[in-house]
């Protein structure tokens, strides 16, 4: 939990919500991962949900965090040039953009996305 109740990271998926995408989401991912157009999903979801060493790191950042589709995102957020996969913090109700679509889009490992997420806190 975030120690100033103001302050969250926000993630958004590549992805729509529902039950017919989360299985549309699976097959791609399962059959074709290569092709697959979120990098936040592939870097920190194993088959069946997020790994528990990407569950263990957000657990332990010290900052809320929260995990949204495109569509929960734009409803909640109403961003018009969002990019997605991406990251936005949210600090004193003012969300600005904390990690890019190109950024995420270079993370080649979980490692890697956890360095580029504590550096960006820093």
């Amino acid at each position: 939990m975030s120690e100033n109740n103001d302050n969250k990271l926000v993630f958004i998926w590549n992805a729509d919500s529902g039950l017919i995408n989360t299985v549309k989401d699976f097959w791609h991912k399962a059959l074709r991962p290569s092709t697959y157009q979120c990098n936040l999903c592939q870097t920190t979801f194993g088959t069946f949900g997020a790994k528990k060493e990407w569950k263990n790191f957000i657990k332990d950042l010290g900052i809320e965090s929260e995990f949204l589709h495109k569509d929960e995102f734009l409803e909640k957020y109403d961003v018009k040039d969002a990019k997605y996969p991406s990251a936005y913090i949210l600090k004193n109700g003012n969300l600005t953009i904390f990690i890019t679509q190109e950024e995420m889009d270079k993370v080649a490992s979980l490692t890697e996305m956890e360095e580029l997420v504590s550096s960006k806190l820093k």
